[in-house]
């Protein structure tokens, strides 16, 4: 049950007509009070003598009353309640006293008083209604609508407990503003994915990834394509700014701009400076002319192997460090993901753009982030950015897997962050996001574990037997597990690749297990291939290194190597790790 408190408004007619019509946007069925201040009130929708003059005039009549310089300028008052498509069909009574309910807690009425503001609530559909009032009570007064919002939505939830319908998550005032009804339905018409309000926020999310001055992120948004509009103060200080898309535009034919801090609570401009104080860098107005230049770039292999590292430090930290460091890491993953997405090829791009999206929501808590120490990941979402987009063959292939397969590590992190802490939408969110992450890793990761599945087959019998030694001594606890999982072979070709670029195949081992539980790995053996790839810096893609030469011995003269297509398809998603 979504309840949704309106803008405030000046006409009680114009919103009751809206109510009562047919509908521009969506078909209104049979409009008609579901019930109301007075059980006596006109109805016109099923009342033919009833007019919605005389509704009117009855609802204003408390703001008639009193002296026109103190009436509120704006005194319509508009709440809508709408449930989810999945739930029950309630009935009028049902509704009408759910329209009860909302008005007391928001404060609009006061029953046990008796001295409540005129009200009514507007049946048009099975599964919403709006309820209309005035804001001056029938004794004068106006009501005390201070945080009207939030008490709304906390008997939102325990009506949704006790009418069986779809309980949704408490929230704590720092979504992201949903798209109004009016956007849904004109994006609808215009045949777009999303609303311009959620594309203008990834696109400015973004130009916000690893960005260190207000010259370098206004030139990523002018360069997104998207209209720019600065408010500037007379001090030549720079307040604010509104982005719009090129082609959306109003009834006068022009841009539909919205503001940063309507996009997002941290997309205002004095929320994206926060993210710049744990750097060295300097805002645009402190900076040379010549501040466009873009950083040096490297290879995408490169910045990926950088960001996974970066992601696993920070897995650490979430795991161990204080609310305020906590806060800082889990916002700058946030800029990970889009960089990642913005980047990714296009057999990985769908779902690493869902997960950045729904992570949106998890980047952010009333803990406040304590800037600084999400440098490193900052540092990598902009590495990421200006390494380039990636075509997902060979190391930059095999590279987007194994930060995919860290990035995952990261995002459960946060959500089980969240969860202790109850911030429930948060955790959900991030939950989300993994799921899309897990779906990205299926996309990313068979070709380049297919390549080690297939090198771990053909070892030599003597030295795989070495690989299940070093295996069984750095985690006897773990060994028959791994032993038994497809990923196996691609385990002890890495093992292998360990032992010649001169580690200790154990040791390292074992420190890869140190590093982090893998109880909810569904494969432990493909998360320790990444681990191990990693830690040692072998490359991701192992058909760029050497193989040994296994000795043609009677056990392996004719033996027929399991087809890639098959090993692919034991393999694919196999290494990142199931929610609990």
């Amino acid at each position: 049950m979504i309840p949704r408190i309106q803008k405030r408004g000046k006409r009680t007619i114009g919103l009751l007509h809206y109510l009562y019509e047919p509908g521009k946007y969506e078909e209104h069925t049979d409009p008609h009070l579901v019930a109301s201040w007075d059980n006596n009130a006109p109805d016109p929708g099923r009342d033919p003598s009833a007019t919605l003059q005389q509704l009117q005039r009855l609802l204003d009549q408390p703001v008639e009353n009193i002296d026109a310089a103190e009436r509120p300028k704006k005194h319509v008052w508009h709440l809508s309640v709408r449930n989810a498509v999945e739930d029950r069909i309630l009935t009028d009574e049902e509704w009408g006293d759910i329209a009860r309910r909302m008005v007391a807690a928001a404060g609009i009425d006061d029953p046990e008083e008796g001295a409540g503001c005129r009200w009514a609530a507007v049946r048009h559909a099975d599964d919403h209604i709006h309820i209309v009032a005035t804001l001056v009570r029938e004794d004068g007064y106006k009501p005390d609508l201070d945080c009207d919002a939030i008490r709304v939505q906390a008997e939102a939830r325990l009506l949704e407990a006790e009418l069986g319908l779809r309980r949704l998550n408490k929230g704590d005032g720092t979504a992201a503003k949903r798209p109004t009804s009016a956007e849904r339905h004109k994006t609808e018409r215009q045949g777009r994915e999303r609303t311009p309000r959620e594309e203008l926020r990834e696109t400015v999310r973004r130009a916000v990834a690893g960005a260190e001055s207000e010259a370098e992120f206004f030139d990523r948004l002018a360069a997104a394509g998207v209209l720019i509009q600065k408010r500037v103060a007379p001090s030549g200080d720079l307040l604010g700014y509104k982005v719009a898309l090129p082609d959306d535009r109003n009834k006068a034919g022009e841009p539909v701009f919205y503001p940063g801090s309507r996009l997002a609570p941290d997309l205002s401009l004095p929320r994206i400076r926060e993210r710049w104080s744990g750097t060295e860098a300097r805002h645009d107005r402190e900076e040379p002319s010549d501040h466009r230049a873009a950083p040096p770039t490297s290879a995408p292999a490169a910045a990926r192997r950088r960001a996974t590292t970066a992601a696993w430090q920070a897995v650490i930290i979430i795991d161990r460090g204080d609310d305020a460091q906590v806060a800082a890491l889990i916002g700058a993953a946030g800029e990970v993901l889009d960089a990642l997405a913005k980047t990714s090829a296009v057999h990985t791009r769908k779902e690493l753009r869902d997960a950045a999206f729904a992570f949106e929501r998890a980047s952010r808590s009333r803990v406040k982030a304590e800037r600084g120490h999400d440098r490193a990941l900052r540092q990598a979402a902009r590495d990421l950015v200006y390494s380039g987009p990636t075509l997902g063959r060979g190391e930059d292939g095999a590279t987007t897997a194994m930060l995919i397969d860290m990035v995952f590590f990261l995002v459960s992190a946060a959500a089980h962050w969240h969860a202790k802490k109850e911030h429930a939408q948060q955790a959900a969110a991030a939950l989300q996001a993994a799921e899309h992450l897990r779906a990205a890793y299926q996309a990313a990761s068979p070709v380049p574990l297919g390549a080690l599945y297939q090198r771990g087959r053909r070892l030599s019998q003597p030295l795989r037997q070495r690989q299940v030694a070093y295996l069984r001594h750095a985690v006897p606890e773990l060994a028959e597990q791994i032993l038994a999982e497809p990923g196996w072979y691609a385990l002890a070709a890495t093992l292998s690749d360990v032992e010649d670029a001169g580690h200790d195949p154990a040791a390292l081992l074992a420190e890869a297990t140190r590093r982090r539980e893998l109880d909810t790995a569904e494969s432990v053996s493909d998360v320790l291939v990444w681990r191990l790839r990693r830690m040692a810096d072998l490359p991701a893609d192992a058909s760029a290194m050497p193989e040994r030469k296994a000795p043609t011995t009677t056990a392996t003269r004719g033996a027929c190597p399991v087809p890639f297509h098959v090993a692919a398809g034991h393999l694919g998603g196999q290494g990142i790790g199931k929610m609990q």
